[in-house]
């Protein structure tokens, strides 16, 4: 993976190559010599932020099988609602 980085200048003048350049890692944008911003492929960005968990997804991984996990049960019984 390679880590670009270009000023907002750079990026205005040629996007297609700032573009061309996120294809092998993300693109850092500076404002003022800042990093302002940072351009992905849409699926780097589905790759970083993976898939959301389901718990008994996470409780079948390896080493969880040491963890206590006891949850809490809900005892409160709904009530009639009251109108004055």
């Amino acid at each position: 993976m390679t880590i670009t980085t270009v000023s907002s200048r750079q990026f205005n003048q040629d996007a297609s190559a700032v573009k061309k350049a996120s294809q092998s890692g993300p693109v850092f944008i500076t404002d003022r010599g800042r990093p302002a911003h940072v351009l992905l492929t849409y699926a780097a960005y589905k790759n970083m932020c993976g898939k959301e968990a389901k718990i008994a997804d996470l409780l079948a991984l390896a080493g969880m099988e040491d963890i206590d996990f006891l949850p809490l049960l809900n005892r409160d019984i709904a009530k009639p609602a009251e109108f004055p």
